[in-house]
């Protein structure tokens, strides 16, 4: 039995990191083994880059060589992932490959070349996305502090976003209008049965 690769990924200041907080809490409370991942992964040599690309908005880097960036950083972590994985542990992150390709391609890359690099990486068992049927996220505390904060570039991320909805493992959760502990329940019901331990293999991008 392995554990869960679990995804929570959103637009900017929908809630994600408030979810991974509420669902922390949960695994702690009923004794799960689990590991946090937040990508950008800002402590490693390249997430420190990438924390001054995001923060510092004259810092200059073309396009392919930011998105390069942000895969490599994922691919940093492989071995460790895998690893705790096997051991049964679950793997809970805050934005993953989703997010790489959805914001990259949202500047006009092609989605398939965004993709690209990384093929390989494993792929999430549940996938949930956070989302607003109109800009509401734009209105929250904080946003436009960072480089991509602007409403009319995460309407385009959103629409990249989207084209992953096919996927078997993607959950959708509109979350207007809905408290802190009604969208927690939402994503608790979804995540539970991944629990226990998986039988399946692990599936790559």
């Amino acid at each position: 039995m392995r554990g869960a690769l679990i995804a929570i990924e959103g637009l900017d200041r929908t809630g994600k990191t408030t979810q991974t907080t509420l669902l922390i809490k949960k695994f702690e409370n009923l004794g799960i083994d689990y590991k946090l991942i937040k990508f950008p992964q800002r402590e490693t040599q390249i997430g420190k880059l990438i924390n001054n690309y995001l923060i510092d908005k004259s810092f200059q880097l073309n396009d392919q060589a930011a998105h390069l960036l942000f895969s490599a950083n994922r691919w940093e972590l492989i071995d460790e992932i895998k690893n705790d994985l096997n051991n049964g542990k679950i793997i809970l992150m805050d934005r993953y490959v989703y997010s790489g390709v959805s914001y990259s391609s949202a500047k006009g890359l092609s989605f398939d070349w965004c993709l690209n690099p990384d093929k390989g990486l494993p792929k999430p068992d549940v996938t949930l996305f956070l989302k607003f049927k109109n800009s509401e996220n734009s209105n929250r505390e904080g946003f436009g502090d960072e480089r991509y904060e602007i409403v009319e570039f995460q309407e385009k991320v959103k629409l990249i976003f989207e084209k992953f909805n096919q996927n078997s493992e993607w959950n959708s959760l509109f979350v207007d209008n809905l408290n802190i502990d009604q969208v927690h329940e939402k994503i608790w019901n979804i995540v539970e049965p991944y629990t226990e331990g998986l039988n399946k293999d692990l599936q790559t991008f």
